[in-house]
């Protein structure tokens, strides 16, 4: 395969040249993986991943938030020796990034959540593997120590205890909760392009397969001959259906009885960090400081759940306030190393990406995954030299003005 030579950013921030197949040079911030995935992906693969709820009021507004901040750089500061190194629940990190959990990976590209991890932890940042994956969680830890585990909590307190337990037995050390999802939301968007839950066989879908032979030959039916029909796998302590069974439904529902016992109840239970993802109400995060919890995620889920939820980047600042010191973490919207620097700013300790890791993976596999951190640790280097600052910890308000500000 013909390959270009193109810098690309080390760890530490400096610059490296490394040979990227033709397709990957091609790739130049995260948003050109999301063009190209929809033509490699079968349409409603892509549309499950790209889709939002009802009018997409919060997915748009997760872009739109960004744009409400503009920075005030500082100039003539020596900034040659900057670093993206963070400290996060006591381990150091390379880049003040991560790969939120995403749902059902492994049918975006061949065993899509080990690939993820993997390229996480080759480049030193976290990744989190999602309660709706298809992999069982101890092959990917197996894969990629340090991953984090991200739980869907069971609606039976026996059956949380057990999946609690499951994850402490294979080795993880840090479990996050997704808490915003008490009943299943509208996606209309998924229905349009043709996703259902449990995935149907039907025509459309045949000719979308067809149509798009390498995701057919290299990442569905490689999946089969090599593992089988694709299993829920990690949404209780056994084996959970097949994507194509009607019990699947059944399985992602009966949450809408949860409250904070249960946090609680797995707070004495789980000796690790715990995380609570889906806050986006300055009391709630106080209410998990309350019950022990280290850390939590402001999110709306991509956009994915409540629509007309306020985006994490504009509730950020009230969470921080309320969280008295505790961890504060961000996902929805991110796109570039500029809105990684404006969540910092605004308080966020640490930021998570999903979707544009997704694509990469399709595009370019675990390579396209690699140069897709690649191209965003080397924005955040970037704009960390033309702010002025050497370390992420100095990225604070006072670089930022925002629409609308006294003098604006």
């Amino acid at each position: 395969m013909t390959t270009t030579a193109l810098p690309a950013a080390a760890p530490d921030g400096a610059a490296t040249c490394q040979p990227l197949p033709r397709a990957l040079a091609r790739m130049l911030s995260l948003e050109d993986f999301e063009a190209a995935a929809r033509r490699r992906l079968p349409r409603p693969i892509f549309g499950y991943v790209a889709g939002a709820a009802e009018d997409n009021q919060s997915l748009q507004d997760n872009r739109r938030a960004f744009a409400q901040y503009g920075f005030m750089p500082r100039v003539l500061v020596d900034v040659s020796r900057r670093t993206q190194q963070t400290e996060l629940f006591g381990r150091s990190y390379s880049s003040p990034f991560g790969i939120a959990p995403m749902g059902i990976s492994a049918l975006s590209a061949y065993r899509g959540d080990v690939m993820l991890a993997r390229a996480a932890r080759a480049q030193n940042i976290p990744a989190i593997l999602s309660g709706t994956s298809l992999i069982p969680l101890e092959e990917v830890i197996h894969e990629a120590p340090g991953t984090w585990f991200q739980a869907y909590l069971p609606g039976d307190p026996a059956k949380i205890d057990a999946l609690v337990k499951r994850a402490r037995r294979a080795g993880y050390e840090t479990l996050v909760l997704t808490v915003d999802i008490p009943v299943s939301a509208n996606r209309e968007n998924n229905v349009r392009t043709g996703f259902a839950t449990p995935l149907k066989p039907s025509l459309r879908l045949a000719w979308d397969g067809l149509t798009r032979p390498r995701w057919l030959a290299g990442t569905f039916l490689r999946t089969l001959m090599m593992h089988g029909m694709p299993h829920f796998e990690n949404s209780f302590a056994t084996r959970g259906a097949p994507i194509v069974s009607a019990s699947v439904l059944r399985d992602f529902t009966a949450r809408d009885h949860l409250s904070w016992e249960h946090v609680a109840r797995i707070r004495k239970q789980w000796p690790g960090t715990l995380i609570i993802k889906g806050i986006l109400h300055p009391q709630d995060a106080a209410l998990a400081r309350q019950h022990g919890v280290d850390g939590v995620i402001v999110s709306n889920h991509g956009g994915r759940q409540l629509d007309g939820a306020i985006s994490p980047l504009r509730a950020l600042p009230a969470v921080v306030a309320a969280a008295g010191g505790m961890t504060v973490m961000m996902d929805s919207g991110v796109r570039r190393g500029g809105d990684v620097l404006k969540a910092l700013a605004l308080g966020a300790h640490f930021v998570f990406v999903g979707r544009p890791f997704n694509y990469a993976a399709a595009v370019g596999g675990q390579a396209g995954v690699h140069h897709a951190i690649g191209l965003l640790r080397a924005e955040v280097d970037r704009n960390m030299a033309m702010l002025g600052i050497n370390r992420v910890r100095e990225m604070d308000a006072s670089l930022l003005w925002r629409e609308g500000s006294v003098g604006g």
